[in-house]
């Protein structure tokens, strides 16, 4: 059995997980209202990912005898009045995400939780990715998000990203 807060909070990020998902389809029905479909699926993508994330938290409770507990997920709040804007708040999020796990990996090293530790690891270095590809797409926007060409080839390559399921084995 997991320790009482590990566990705690491994279940707290399965919500956090499924708002991501969550927040991010609102980011692709923005983009999709403003026309720039390749955004749209780029986010409907990262939505993807983190419902997975979702059921891989899901799984490691079950793994390891614990209740799975859901919770409302939130509604997103944010209005956006361009394009960039949800770029800059998706990088944000992904930020506060990484402070999640890393406050999980935290408490399980206290708990000696070596196990749960492992299978944080992965998430660890998947939120690497994840800030770094924000921040690329963030700094994308800011240098070619002004120029209709530019904005056109960028939303042309947001379009070609295919979802890609995670290769965690539990």
């Amino acid at each position: 059995m997991l320790n009482g807060d590990v566990a705690a909070l491994l279940n707290r990020q399965i919500n956090k997980e499924l708002y991501s998902a969550y927040l991010y389809l609102d980011f692709a029905n923005y983009y999709t209202e403003c026309g720039l479909d390749g955004f749209a699926n780029w986010y409907r993508v990262q939505a993807q990912e983190e419902r997975d994330h979702a059921l891989l938290f899901i799984q490691y409770l079950h793994n390891n005898g614990e209740k799975v507990v859901f919770e409302a997920v939130e509604k997103p709040a944010q209005s956006f009045t361009s394009a960039r804007g949800p770029l800059a708040a998706g990088w944000e999020h992904e930020q506060y995400v990484t402070g999640l796990i890393h406050a999980i990996y935290a408490c399980a090293y206290e708990a000696k939780d070596f196990r749960t530790m492992q299978f944080l690891d992965w998430f660890i270095k998947e939120q690497g990715e994840e800030e770094a590809s924000a921040d690329t797409l963030l700094k994308k926007m800011e240098l070619f998000g002004s120029d209709a060409k530019g904005l056109y080839l960028l939303d042309n390559e947001l379009g070609t990203r295919v979802y890609t399921a995670p290769s965690l084995t539990l």
